[in-house]
């Protein structure tokens, strides 16, 4: 089996290069979820033990029917699997083994992720499953998205729209945003695709990352989860993999 650190950053790059949008959003309390340093080996719909390029958007769309490994057969071999390097040091940092408990010891291993880019933490939340912090530039402009697994520390740029759809911070990172759609118009699309799935949540106000929207999913007026709304095409994508909100702290 490959090594704790490599599994970690194979679950990253995993997520990263599907570039596929995860369907499977419960519209009850019940999230699917998925940590930093995934747990258990699944095998792929199509019988192969990895990723290959030409794997489906559909066969990725119910992360809880593959629990907490996120996808199809990404930690199952040697040969499929990732190392740090991958990464390119920019997008994670392994952790030093203790266990993150409180909010203070999450903005603690942010800021030292942070640092690297020299961006700073904003605000950081604490989920069943993960934690997750906000990164500004130094004017206080929203950055990216990154998560701290509270297993062990380990802490990189989130799944999904942080890696894809970031252009200055994001793997296909390209330093032009274009925001053809408006904040209001990515909040008007997150309600739409709520209610097309038969959902009772609500969205919070859109906050603008470089490329795209992210919104907290409301319930009774409570955060709930999120999703993100792509600012060029509108496409939405839900963060499925926090589980159940706990607390925020902010700046």
């Amino acid at each position: 089996m490959p090594s704790r650190s490599r599994r970690t950053a194979a679950a990253l790059a995993a997520l990263a290069l599907t570039g596929t949008l995860a369907a499977g959003y419960t519209t009850g309390d019940k999230t699917s979820g998925a940590s930093l340093r995934p747990a258990a080996t699944q095998s792929s719909p199509s019988g192969s033990d990895c990723w290959r390029s030409g794997t489906s958007g559909d066969e990725w769309d119910d992360w809880d029917s593959w629990g907490p490994g996120m996808g199809p057969g990404m930690m199952g071999r040697d040969d499929c699997s990732w190392g740090p390097g991958m990464m390119g040091g920019h997008y994670w940092q392994r952790g030093n083994g203790t266990p993150v408990t409180t909010l203070d010891q999450a903005r603690q291993r942010a800021d030292a992720f942070a640092d690297r880019l020299g961006l700073r933490v904003g605000e950081v939340m604490q989920f069943s499953k993960n934690f997750y912090a906000e990164l500004e530039t130094p004017g206080g402009k929203l950055a990216t998205e990154i998560l701290v697994d509270p297993t062990d520390g380990d802490t990189g740029i989130e799944y999904g729209p942080a890696m894809m759809w970031n252009t200055d911070y994001g793997m296909h990172g390209s330093g032009r945003t274009q925001t053809p759609i408006s904040p209001d118009q990515a909040q008007e699309r997150a309600r739409q695709w709520l209610r097309d799935r038969g959902s009772d949540l609500t969205v919070g106000e859109a906050e603008a990352f470089p490329g795209y929207y992210t919104l907290h999913t409301l319930r009774d007026g409570k955060i709930n989860g999120m999703l993100s709304v792509n600012a060029s095409t509108g496409a939405v994508w839900p963060h499925t993999w926090h589980g159940t909100y706990i607390a925020t702290s902010e700046h």
